[in-house]
């Protein structure tokens, strides 16, 4: 393998890494966000209904961010496909077919 290869391929690396964690801390944000809410409508203060609509955007928004997830991993499966085929790649990166499999929830390109 080139060096220039193996730089290109240590930078795409990191860079599918950072993105794959940038969408797992999104999950984590809207998991907190939705406690958060549903704990400060628990006020009897607070109408049972207040709120419902934000929350039922929200859950969009879980489902969106999940559709990331499963996208960025078919990302990085491709890419792991390429390096197998241009550097050698390494098995590590490999990505199980039942995390990407077609029935699995990912964003509509248009």
């Amino acid at each position: 393998m080139s060096e220039k290869i193996g730089a290109d391929a240590r930078h795409i690396r990191k860079l599918i890494r950072e993105a794959e964690a940038v969408s797992d801390e999104t999950m984590i944000a809207c998991s907190r966000l939705r406690q958060a809410m549903i704990h400060a409508r628990q006020n009897p203060e607070v109408p049972v209904h207040a709120g419902q609509r934000a929350l039922l955007r929200l859950a969009q928004a879980e489902q969106h961010a999940l559709s990331l997830s499963t996208s960025l991993l078919r990302v990085h499966d491709e890419l792991s496909q390429v390096s197998r085929t241009v550097a050698g790649g390494d098995e590590e990166t490999d990505i199980p077919i039942s995390a990407i499999a077609a029935d699995a929830p990912a964003l509509q390109l248009t």
